[in-house]
């Protein structure tokens, strides 16, 4: 759907049945974007395993609180390069916030 494949701000919830974990992480790359993404579950493991496989500039888990220190930037057309430290020195980088 269309919603669920375009970057939208604002209060906006898409709800997309998946089979498994697989298919949920197939869904959230299937966007030409990839700012930030939010993964909630008690397994901690898990929820690390899942982060790294998300095309995403920041993986948020549980709702953890911003932190200003951690790098911020975008994947595909949400932008190249980072903001805040060293991490905006290297601009020709995809590194990954994983936030839990």
């Amino acid at each position: 759907m269309r919603i669920a494949r375009e970057e939208i701000f604002g209060p906006v919830l898409s709800v997309i049945a998946y089979s498994d974990e697989s298919e949920a992480v197939s869904i959230a790359n299937n966007t030409p974007y990839g700012l930030q993404a939010y993964l909630h579950g008690t397994d901690a493991s898990r929820m690390q395993a899942l982060a790294d496989r998300l095309d995403s500039g920041r993986v948020v888990i549980n709702g953890a609180p911003h932190e200003p220190l951690a790098p911020f930037g975008g994947f595909k057309q949400s932008g190249i390069g980072r903001e805040y430290g060293v991490f905006g020195l290297e601009a020709f980088l995809e590194p990954k916030a994983v936030i839990a």
